[in-house]
């Protein structure tokens, strides 16, 4: 599958199905990531239910601490 994340297009193996998933895929589930798939913004508890489509549009902004 085929979608596009923060602008670019990524390919995904089938594994990927859910918003979940994706950010486990990225090693970003404990980072606090702020989701918006196709213009929707994602609250923490629907990562779980939000199925992945080809062609879908996601944005991933997380944090990052420093000085």
């Amino acid at each position: 599958m085929k979608i596009i994340i923060n602008g670019d297009v990524v390919e995904l193996s089938n594994e990927v199905r859910t918003i979940q998933d994706l950010l486990t895929h990225f090693n970003l589930q404990d980072k606090g990531a702020i989701v918006e798939l196709n213009r929707v913004i994602l609250e923490k508890s629907a990562h779980a239910e939000a199925n992945l489509s080809d062609g879908d549009k996601i944005e991933i902004v997380h944090f990052v601490g420093g000085g």
